[in-house]
Parts: structure tokens; C-alpha cells; sequence
């Protein structure tokens, strides 16, 4: 997420961290480095002197001192006149400089109505994410849950789980967990649609957002969002999402990157105090620090679930559906993702004039294609476990399932 809001942090670490992975190598057994770097002004972390903690995540910067940093030796030698590539010029940072931040900067000119959203949607997102983003085929659901909070001003959908007699999981949609509505335009212009992700204008991209933020029932400056409702840069910086503050420490804005410092500097707080313990466990907050430690337990524990909780970590013995044949699981393990529609520029399965189109070549012929791959289509479909007689099952059954009904 600091990608999002903090460009220039993340491209400082960047090239601190290609620098260092650079210049260190790592030391032999009988270097001194295990031994504790003197410091009077440092404290210590195991065997190795720290200057102070102000990593990002609450972490230590290590000294660098006599060539050695922890465990690496560094080179000291002056890389003066020292050069690889080049700087990036101004349009190439342009074109990689999309993100647009929670305030509305960055977000390009351009507009789309939720009308016109749903129908791109149809026609680009729900084979994945379900009608009215309401989820399936294995992808994210996208609306849906209770906005409501509670009194501690927690989204009541996200509680799900925490309460006995509930059986659904957190709803974890745009509407109910997602905290900026700006994540959703940039991820749906640099990332969808999945087969075909950088394909859509930005109108189209702000009419997909506006169409789901409506579904999720997102009013902005107080206005429902019916289905003329346009959608533009400016009206998208002020949509206020229900989980706005779910999330901590902050990281929006300019001290984003101090706040996070501050919350893992008391970690004790915030954390805990990083002793692990398993067995008898003393209390550290005691006076004399031998106080039986206070056992915590689940309030709305869930005991009747099934199949039951158990602490065997191994998967349970698959059992197959007598209902659908080898061929048809074959298929649904390696086919379905991309012919069960015509989305993923596929022939979809019982698409009689497609699949007689690429019959017309003869059925040898795309029998071969689908083992060694043409195109979109990866070899097997991409699962390489298939050997060629089953690639050809699957064709024919592919073939059978899509023939004319008389």
C-alpha cells in the first residue's frame, strides 16, 4: 500500500536496498563480523550493534563500521565515476507513474455513467466475478455484506466469523472492507479485465467503478448513485468508503510514514512484547514477574462445525463426483477457466458455430494445437501432468458438447 501513497519511499528503499545487495558479500567463517561491533553510542541486537530503530516496520539500521554491516563485508572502495544505465527520461516516468492516490491526484481525465458500467461489466467482469459482482468461479466477491457498524465503529460483516451461530465468513467486498475507492479504478485500469488487463479507456474504466460502487451502494456527497449517476476524477476523490478507518496504523498522507514508525516503536502496546511462550507461562506486566500469565480465550468459540477443527494438517482423501465423468473433471481442471465463456477469446464450450469454425481444420489438427499450444493457449492448457491421449479426450468431449442438438 505504500506504493499507493508514498512513490517516493518506496523508490528511495529501492534503490538503498540494489545498492547494498551490490556492494556486500558475504564474509567468511573466520572473519571477525560475529563478533560485536564497539559503539558507544549504539545499543545491540544479538551480536550486532544498531544505530537505531527507524526501519518502516519497526525493524533496526544496522552500523556499518571497519567494512563489515552484520554478517557482510561491503566494499569501501569509491565508486566515483562508477555507472550503469542511464536515468529514466521524463516520459518513460510518466508512463509508470499511474498511481492515483487517495486524494483524487493522479486519477486521468475521462468519465463513465453506472448504465454504461453495466454493461461492461456484463460483458467483461461477470464471467469471473459473478452478476452484480456478487461473486463465483473461484473469484472475488465484489458486493454485497452489511455496512453497518458497531459500536466500536467496526463493519458488522466483517465480524462474521466472531460470532457464535454465524456460518458465513467476513464479507470482504469493495463496499465493506476495501478503504479507498481510488484502489479500485487503478487496479481495474492496470489489471482487468484478466485475460486482456490494460484493454479498457479510462471512460470505460470509470463506468466499471462506477457501476460497483452503486451495487455496493456508495452515495457520494450524500447522492445515490442511480443509473445516470457519471463518474469522473473529481466525484471519485470524495466517494468515503464504510471501512475508511479499518485499517492502522494510518499510512495516508505525508506523516503516513511516521505513524507507522510510532506504532511499532511501542510494541508492546500495540504488538506485544515479542516473548513467545507455550507452557508455563509467567506474566511479564507482574510485579515480580512470576505471575501466572492470564489465558485469553475465543468469546464466541464456534464448536459445532464440520467437518470438525483438528490439529492433523493433512488434506482429506478426495472424493470424487460419481455425477461427472473423468473427462469432464479433466476438463474443469484445465480447460474450464477459458472456454466456459467466449470472454477469454476461446470457443466457448457449446458454442456450436465457434467450435464448428475450428473443427474446419480438421480435428488432428486441433488435437495438436492443444497439446503443443497456439497463441493465448498454453501447451495441455497449461497443466503439463496431461499426457497427449487425455489432451485428446478433452478435445472430443469439448467437440461433443458443442454439436448441434437434434
Amino acid at each position: 500500500m505504500f506504493k499507493l501513497d508514498h512513490k517516493s519511499i518506496l523508490i528511495g528503499i529501492s534503490a538503498v536496498a540494489s545498492t547494498a545487495l551490490f556492494l556486500t558479500g558475504c564474509l567468511p567463517s573466520s572473519s571477525n563480523a560475529s563478533e560485536k561491533v564497539q559503539s558507544k553510542t549504539s545499543a545491540s541486537v544479538g551480536v550486532y550493534s544498531i544505530k537505531n530503530k527507524t526501519a518502516i516496520d519497526g525493524g533496526v539500521t544496522y552500523l556499518r563500521e571497519n567494512g563489515v554491516e552484520t554478517a557482510y563485508r561491503y566494499n569501501e572502495q569509491s565508486t566515483k565515476g562508477v555507472s550503469f544505465g542511464r536515468p529514466a527520461t521524463a516520459n518513460e516516468i510518466k508512463a509508470w507513474d499511474l498511481d492515483a492516490l487517495p486524494d483524487g491526484s493522479g486519477l486521468p481525465e475521462g468519465e463513465g455513467s453506472v448504465e454504461e458500467g453495466d454493461e461492461l461489466y456484463e460483458a467483461q467482469c461477470a464471467s469471473c466475478h459473478g452478476d452484480f459482482g456478487g461473486g463465483g468461479n473461484g473469484y472475488p466477491q465484489l458486493t454485497g455484506g452489511n455496512q453497518s457498524k458497531d459500536e466500536n465503529g467496526i463493519v458488522i460483516t466483517l465480524k462474521n466469523q466472531r460470532e457464535y451461530g454465524k456460518t458465513d465468513a467476513p464479507k470482504r467486498t469493495v463496499g465493506t472492507y476495501w478503504p479507498k475507492a481510488t484502489t479500485l479504478f487503478t487496479y481495474i485500469r492496470d489489471a482487468m479485465p484478466y485475460a486482456t488487463p490494460k484493454s479498457l479507456s479510462n471512460n470505460e474504466v470509470y463506468a466499471i467503478t462506477a457501476y460497483l460502487l452503486a451495487q455496493n451502494g456508495i452515495k457520494i456527497d450524500g447522492e445515490k448513485m442511480t443509473e445516470e449517476y457519471v463518474l469522473d476524477a473529481e466525484k471519485l476523490a470524495k466517494v468515503v468508503l464504510p471501512n475508511n478507518n479499518g485499517f492502522y496504523p494510518n499510512i495516508d498522507g505525508p506523516t503516513g510514514p511516521a505513524d507507522v514508525k510510532a506504532f511499532f516503536a511501542d510494541r508492546a502496546k500495540n504488538i506485544g512484547s515479542g516473548t513467545r511462550c507455550m507452557t508455563d507461562c509467567k506474566d511479564p506486566g507482574g510485579q515480580d514477574g512470576k505471575t501466572e500469565a492470564t489465558v485469553v480465550k475465543i468469546g464466541y468459540e464456534m464448536k459445532d462445525v464440520v467437518p470438525a477443527y483438528s490439529t492433523i494438517r493433512d488434506l482429506p482423501p478426495e472424493v470424487e463426483d460419481a455425477s461427472i465423468s473423468k473427462v469432464e473433471r479433466m476438463y474443469n481442471e484445465s480447460c474450464k477457466l477459458c472456454h466456459a465463456t467466449d470472454k477469454m477469446g476461446a470457443p466457448a464450450l457449446g458454442d456450436v458455430e465457434a467450435w464448428r469454425a475450428v473443427t474446419a481444420k480438421g480435428v488432428d489438427k486441433v488435437v495438436y494445437n492443444a497439446i503443443h499450444g497456439m497463441g493465448g493457449m498454453p501447451a495441455k492448457g497449461g497443466n503439463e501432468d496431461l499426457i497427449p491421449s487425455e489432451v485428446k479426450e478433452i478435445v472430443d468431449f469439448m467437440i461433443e458438447s458443442s454439436q448441434e442438438k437434434h
